[in-house]
């Protein structure tokens, strides 16, 4: 099991200044509008998980179509933009220029001290324990560029490649020094076998085709390299009790998979699984944001009244420390190993 963090605790008005979010919603809804204008290029897609074509309604939100897979419970959106369609949206998203230009500055010591320094140093530890001794590490999606940073000062790797295709954070990432490659990872070129580990946060369920990245994934890692992903997970306390109204539910996530999903999608493209985990810190705190807002009521559920609304200030940590030991929150860690 990887070693968490000690007394690492973390709200989301430090990640997510509740100032700063109203202009991040406006200019999230422009993207989505210019999104939407794209609907009728839509196409069906089955289970990113497993193949099945059995699915069933589970969500509808921004007009997008949330299905669950009757195999393996992972929720996605079909129909849902193809490639060309999703690029253009990331690479003219106002969103993404706002993160980059003021949500992101204004949040980052904090992000740095509490998530990526963590992060990075769970990182190196994952490699060590499983005989990755240093060498290059590719980053998909390397966003405002502090992991790379904090992985450069570890030291513990002899170069960190910076795949990033959205332009404004490329070059923020180019600013702070980093090897930077710009452009979606299906479309990097590298030989093949010459890196060592390949990580990707919050980036998978944003993939049309999140198999055809790991196979592309597969090929430039070299033997018995690893792959180390997070990811949303449908199977998570705030997503699993919110479904539509979570806050990690968006039109940019395609895919919700869940701990036995994600590990199942890796084994079929060829790596091993190793570890899964869910170290997250924020389910409990999202979960009670949603209540005190009026958009939940937990009128019928006295334990959950209880916990994150009575005696919240006595039970609130102790119960989202629950959640991630027993593997239910909502954000998923995954390991795995070309083989």
């Amino acid at each position: 099991m990887i070693k968490q963090p000690e007394n690492v605790q973390l709200s989301e008005e430090e990640i997510r200044p509740k100032a700063l979010m109203v202009e991040q919603q406006r200019r999230f809804a422009n993207d989505i509008a210019r999104l939407l204008k794209s609907k009728a290029s839509f196409v069906d897609v089955p289970c990113p998980a497993c193949g099945s074509d059995r699915s069933a309604p589970a969500w509808v939100k921004y007009e997008m179509q949330y299905r669950g897979c009757l195999e393996c419970q992972t929720i996605y959106i079909s129909p849902r933009p193809p490639p060309p369609v999703l690029d253009d949206y990331y690479r003219h998203s106002e969103n993404y220029a706002y993160w980059n230009d003021v949500i992101f500055p204004a949040s980052e010591s904090v992000r740095r001290e509490k998530l990526f320094k963590p992060r990075a140093e769970r990182v190196v530890e994952i490699c060590r324990r499983h005989g990755v001794a240093g060498g290059t590490l590719l980053e998909i999606g390397a966003g405002f560029g502090t992991f790379g940073e904090e992985v450069k000062r570890l030291g513990y790797f002899g170069r960190f490649i910076a795949v990033e295709p959205t332009p404004h954070l490329a070059a923020t990432c180019r600013s702070r020094g980093l090897d930077v490659l710009e452009s979606p990872i299906e479309h990097v070129s590298l030989p093949e076998g010459t890196v060592d580990v390949i990580a990707s946060f919050e980036v998978v369920e944003h993939l049309f085709s999140p198999n055809e990245i790991l196979h592309k994934a597969r090929r430039i890692l070299r033997p018995g390299g690893l792959m180390i992903v997070s990811v949303p997970s449908s199977g998570g306390f705030d997503v699993m009790l919110l479904k539509e109204k979570s806050s990690s539910v968006d039109v940019e996530h395609l895919n919700y998979f869940n701990n036995a999903s994600l590990a199942r999608l890796f084994e079929s493209c060829g790596f091993s699984t190793l570890e899964v985990l869910t170290p997250g810190k924020l389910d409990a705190e999202l979960v009670r944001s949603k209540v005190l807002s009026g958009e939940v009521s937990l009128t019928n559920n006295a334990f959950l009244q209880t916990v994150l609304i009575d005696r919240w200030a006595e039970l609130g940590d102790s119960f989202q420390e629950f959640l991630a030991k027993h593997q239910l929150s909502s954000h998923l860690w995954l390991v795995a190993q070309k083989g």
